[in-house]
C-alpha cells in the first residue's frame, strides 16, 4: 500500500484527480510532553483514519444540501509515516501529499476545503496547495489554525482559498460556509467555561484581577476596553467577579488560534513569567530578607551586570526547574548548583555609566526614550490645571519667570512662548487625585510633578525647572503644596536637583507602564482583535489587512491578567501606584480618544507639530530633532500609503464601503461593545467614507506595531538600570537643617538610592523588563508576512512589496540621521542611538533576536 502511494505521487496527475500538498506542524514538534499522543496518531493513521480533506466547489451548488457548494470525496493525507517526511526540528514544519478525486469540468473550481483530524491530538495547519488546477493553475488555501480531533467540534473545520471577497462578491456556493464560520467564531450560544480547543471570541469586563480590586469596565466611573471572555465560573463569595485560576495548573482561556505554540515568543513569555513569579520572586525576597536589603552605591547596582548576585537555593527554584522546560528558562535561571541572578548590562550605561545623570540625557530621553509621548508645547505661563476647582481649588503652577529666566538664552518667558521654545512634561493633574491614597501605602512617597524644558539653539532640550507637589487638605478642598527646583551643578544642591529629576522619572515610569504601554497599546487593541474575528470573514480584505497585527495579543494580555496586572501581581509589587494602578489606568481611559491615537493628530494635539500641507507628511515638527516623532511620521506615512493603496483595490467609492454589511457590523461592534463605555463619544469615525476607513486601519496597525515597539523594546535598555528610571520613591525631598539633608551631604549615592525603588522592587522589576524587551528569533516585522501566499490578489501583493521598499528606505534614513552630528538628540551623552522605530524589515540575521532595542514587530506579541 505504501509503495502504491509513492508511485501515485511520483507518477503525475491522473485523469479526474487534483494533486496537492499540505503544510502543517505536528503537536509533538510544538510540545515537550506529547509522546503518548504521537503513538496514538500512528495507530489511527495505520487504520486509515488520519487526516482527511474534502474540497468544496465555489461554482457548482448541491441542491440537496441547501445550495451549498458541492463537496467532494474524502482524501487522506499521504506520507504521514514515511521517514523522509518526518518534521524538521529546525522549522517544525511537515509537508504531506494529498490527491483528490475531482473533475473541474463537473465539480467546478474548488473554493474551500473541509479538514477532519482523526488523530489523538491537534496540529497547526498552515496551508493546503493544489497544483495545476485546469484553467486556474495553483490554488492555495490559507489556514494558520490549530485543528483539533474532529470529536471536539460541533461543526466541520472549513478553510477558504486565499481569494479576497467583500460580502456581496462572495460566490453564492460559498456564502453559507462564510456565514457559518463567523457564527462559530462568535459563539454567542456558548456561555462557557470555554475549553482549550474552543474558538469563541466574546467580550467581558475586567472582573478577573482579584476580588479586592474594583471591576473595570461597564460603568461610567470606571470604564475600560473589553477583554476576551473566558466563561469561567463566577466567585461564590462575590458573583460579580470571575474566579481566579489555580497557579501553574491552569492557563487563562483565549481562542486557540491566538496561541501559536511553544516555539513562539508568547509562550516563552508565559513560561518565563511563571518562572519569575513562582521561582525568582520568592528567591529574591529571601535574598533581601537575609541580606542588608538595600544597595548602598551605584557600584553595588553595577555588580548585577558584572558578577550578579547569588540567590538562595530555595524549594521554589527546584520546583520551578521541574515544571518548566529548561530550554525556555535557562536565561532567567542558569543551570547549576549556584543560583546566580546575572543581568545583561543595559544600553544606557554600556558606553558611559554616568551619562544618565546629565541634564542633557534626562531631556533627550523625553524625546527619544521609552516614553517620548508625554512632552507638549507650553502655550501659557505659568502652566494651568484642569482639575475641578470645586474639589481641588487653584492648582496653577508656582513656577515663575524668576525660576527660569536665567536659562532661556537671553529670551523673556513671553518671547520663549512666542517662538515655541518652552515645553512641559506635566504629571500633576492625573496623579494628584491619587496621591493621598498612594502616599498612605507603606514605603511610598510620591510627588506630582511638572517639568519645564527650554529648546536651545542647538536643537536640544534643557530642563529649567521642576515643580514637586503634594496634596494639602484645606476644608473641603484638596489643594497643592508645591516647591520648585532649578538646575544646580555643585555641592548638596546638585544632588537635590538629581533627586528632583528622579521624582519626575518615577512619575514617568508609572505613566509609561500603565498608560503609554498597557492601556494605550495592549488593552485598547483587544476589542479590535475580538470584533475583527467576530464580524469580518477571513476572506474579507480588511480582515486580511489587519489580522497580522493582532498575532498573540489576546494571549499576551491574558498572561498579563494572570500574573502582572492582577491583585498582588508584579506591577503592583514594583510600580508606585501599586494597588491603585489599574484604577488609575481606568480613570485615564475616560479621556482616551481613538482619533487622537493617529500620530499626526497626537503631535498636533500636544503642540509638537503644526499642520503644513506643503510638507511630506502634512505636518511640520516644531522640534526638528525629535527622534520618536521624526521616525514615527515616516513609518506612519508608509503604513498610511500601504493601507490606502490596498483598500483602493476593493473600495472604488464610498458607496461600496457603506453597503459592506460586515464592515459596518465590525465598526458598530468595536464602538458599541468593545469600547462600549465610550460609545457615545463624538470623536468616533462614522465609517461612511473610504478615507475614514484608511485612517482607522492605519491607526490600528500603528498602535499594534510601531507605537507598541516604541514603548516596549526600550524598557530594559533604558530602565534596566533603575537609577535612570526608578519605578517608585519612598522618601520626601531632604530639607536644609534635617538629618536627611546631612545624610545627602555625607553619602549622596546612598541617600539617592534609599529614596528610589527599593532593592526587592528593583530586582523583580528589572528581571521583568528583561523578559518584556526581548525580540524572538521568529519575530515577524512590519512589512513582512509569515505566509507569503496570504492573498491571491496580484495588485495587493505589489502594493505590499512597495510598502516593504518604503520601510527599507526608512531604515537607511534612520541610520543616516543617527550618524548626523547635528542631530544631537539621536544618541546623546549615553551614545545610545535611537533605533526603536527602525523597522528591521531588511534584517534577516540572527542579531535581530534578543535585547536589540530596535525593530517594529507586526503585533503586540510580548
Amino acid at each position: 500500500m505504501l509503495g502504491g502511494i509513492v508511485g501515485d505521487l511520483t507518477g503525475g496527475l491522473k485523469n479526474g484527480h487534483l494533486k496537492g500538498s499540505v503544510l502543517l506542524m505536528r503537536k509533538n514538534v510544538l510540545d515537550f510532553n506529547n509522546f503518548g499522543a504521537t503513538i496514538a496518531d500512528g495507530i489511527t493513521e495505520f487504520l486509515g483514519r488520519g487526516v482527511t480533506c474534502q474540497l468544496i466547489s465555489s461554482t457548482v451548488v448541491d441542491h440537496n444540501n441547501g445550495n451549498r457548494g458541492k463537496v467532494g470525496a474524502e482524501a487522506s493525507l499521504e506520507q504521514w509515516l514515511i521517514p523522509t517526511s518526518l518534521p524538521s526540528i529546525t522549522t517544525g514544519e511537515s509537508k504531506f501529499g494529498v490527491t483528490f478525486n475531482w473533475e473541474v469540468a463537473k465539480l467546478g473550481v474548488p473554493g474551500a476545503i473541509i479538514i477532519k483530524n482523526n488523530h489523538a491530538s491537534e496540529f497547526f495547519l498552515k496551508t493546503i496547495t493544489l497544483d495545476n488546477v485546469p484553467g486556474h493553475g495553483t490554488i492555495v488555501f490559507v489556514a494558520n489554525s490549530w485543528v483539533y480531533p474532529q470529536a471536539k467540534y460541533r461543526y466541520n473545520r472549513v478553510f477558504f482559498t486565499n481569494d479576497t471577497y467583500l460580502p456581496h462578491q462572495m460566490p453564492e456556493a460559498l456564502r453559507p460556509y462564510r456565514d457559518d464560520e463567523l457564527r462559530n467564531l462568535r459563539g454567542d450560544d456558548q456561555q462557557g467555561p470555554y475549553e482549550t480547543h474552543d474558538r469563541v471570541y466574546r467580550y467581558d469586563v475586567y472582573n478577573d484581577l482579584g476580588e479586592t480590586r474594583p471591576i473595570l469596565g461597564g460603568t461610567k466611573d470606571l470604564p475600560y476596553p473589553r477583554r476576551g471572555r473566558t466563561g469561567r465560573k463566577l466567585s461564590q463569595t462575590d458573583p460579580r467577579y470571575e474566579t481566579r485560576l489555580l497557579p501553574v495548573v491552569q492557563t487563562i482561556y483565549v481562542p486557540r488560534d491566538e496561541v501559536f505554540g511553544h516555539l513562539k515568543m508568547a509562550d516563552f513569555f508565559g513560561y518565563t513569567i511563571k518562572a519569575l513569579v513562582d521561582g525568582i520572586v520568592p528567591a529574591i525576597r529571601t535574598y533581601v530578607d537575609l541580606s542588608p536589603g538595600e544597595f548602598d552605591s551605584f557600584q553595588d547596582i553595577l555588580k548585577l551586570y558584572e558578577g550578579g548576585i547569588k540567590l538562595p537555593n530555595i524549594p521554589a527554584l527546584e520546583e520551578m526547574r521541574k515544571r518548566f522546560p529548561l530550554e525556555l528558562v535557562k536565561d532567567l535561571v542558569p543551570i547549576g548548583g549556584d543560583y546566580i541572578l546575572k543581568l545583561p548590562k543595559p544600553q544606557i550605561i554600556k558606553e558611559n555609566e554616568k551619562a544618565w545623570m546629565t541634564d542633557e540625557e534626562f531631556a533627550r530621553e523625553i524625546l527619544a526614550g521609552v516614553n517620548p509621548m508625554m512632552i507638549r508645547r507650553l502655550t501659557e505661563f505659568p502652566p494651568k490645571s484642569t482639575l475641578d476647582p470645586s474639589k481641588y481649588g487653584d492648582h496653577t503652577s508656582t513656577i515663575t519667570e524668576a525660576h527660569i529666566g536665567k536659562n532661556l538664552e537671553g529670551l523673556t518667558v513671553e518671547q520663549a512662548l512666542a517662538t515655541n521654545r518652552l515645553y512641559i512634561v506635566d504629571h500633576h493633574d492625573h496623579l494628584m487625585p491619587f496621591l493621598v491614597d498612594i502616599n498612605n501605602l507603606d514605603d511610598s512617597f510620591i510627588y506630582a510633578t511638572r517639568t519645564l524644558l527650554f529648546l536651545r539653539g542647538d536643537g536640544t532640550l534643557a530642563p529649567v525647572a521642576i515643580e514637586l507637589s503634594l496634596p494639602l487638605t484645606q476644608g473641603s478642598l484638596t489643594t497643592a503644596k508645591s516647591a520648585v527646583y532649578t538646575p544646580e551643578s555643585t555641592g548638596v544642591e546638585a544632588w537635590i536637583w538629581q533627586l528632583a529629576k528622579a521624582y519626575v522619572a518615577v512619575n514617568d515610569y508609572g505613566w509609561h507602564q500603565l498608560i503609554s504601554h498597557w492601556l494605550n497599546t495592549h488593552a485598547v487593541m483587544e476589542p479590535f482583535v475580538i470584533a475583527t474575528h467576530r464580524q469580518l470573514s477571513v476572506t474579507h480584505p480588511v480582515n486580511k489587512l489587519l489580522v497580522p497585527h493582532y498575532r498573540d495579543t489576546m494571549n499576551i494580555n491574558s498572561r498579563a491578567r494572570e500574573a502582572l496586572i492582577n491583585t498582588g501581581g508584579i506591577i503592583e509589587m514594583t510600580v508606585f501606584p501599586r494597588r491603585f494602578a489599574m484604577e488609575l489606568s481606568s480613570v485615564v481611559y475616560k479621556s482616551w480618544n481613538f482619533a487622537e491615537q493617529a500620530l499626526p493628530d497626537d503631535l498636533i494635539k500636544r503642540g509638537m507639530a503644526v499642520e503644513d500641507p506643503s510638507s511630506k507628511y502634512k505636518v511640520r515638527l516644531l522640534i526638528e530633532d525629535y527622534p520618536y516623532a521624526a521616525d514615527g511620521l515616516a513609518v506612519w506615512h508608509a503604513i498610511e500609503q500601504w493601507v490606502a493603496d490596498y483598500l483602493a483595490i476593493y473600495y472604488p467609492d464610498d458607496g461600496v464601503l457603506q453597503r459592506d454589511v460586515e464592515l459596518q457590523a465590525w465598526w458598530k461592534e468595536v464602538r458599541e461593545v468593545g469600547h462600549g463605555d465610550l460609545k457615545d463619544a463624538a470623536w468616533w469615525p462614522k465609517m461612511r467614507t473610504v478615507p475614514e476607513l484608511v485612517k482607522a486601519c492605519t491607526t490600528i496597525i500603528w498602535t499594534g506595531s510601531a507605537l507598541h515597539a516604541a514603548v516596549n523594546f526600550g524598557q530594559y535598555p533604558y530602565a534596566g538600570y533603575h537609577p535612570n528610571k526608578p519605578s517608585a520613591s519612598r522618601r520626601p525631598m531632604p530639607e536644609k537643617g534635617t538629618e536627611e539633608y546631612a545624610e545627602l551631604a555625607r553619602d549622596p549615592e546612598k541617600a539617592f538610592i534609599r529614596t528610589i525603588t527599593n532593592q526587592f522592587q528593583a530586582l523583580v522589576g528589572i528581571s521583568l523588563l528583561e523578559i518584556l524587551s526581548k525580540h524572538s528569533s521568529d519575530e515577524v516585522y512590519l512589512g513582512q508576512r509569515d505566509t507569503p501566499e496570504w492573498t491571491s490578489d496580484a495588485k495587493a501583493l505589489e502594493a505590499f512589496k512597495r510598502f516593504g521598499a518604503r520601510l527599507e528606505d526608512i531604515e537607511r534614513q534612520v541610520v543616516a540621521m543617527n550618524g548626523n552630528p547635528r542631530l544631537k538628540n539621536r544618541s546623546g551623552p549615553a551614545k545610545f542611538p535611537y533605533m526603536l522605530l527602525y523597522p528591521n524589515t531588511s534584517d534577516h540575521k540572527g542579531d535581530a533576536e534578543g535585547l536589540t532595542a530596535r525593530g517594529i514587530p507586526n503585533s503586540i506579541s510580548i
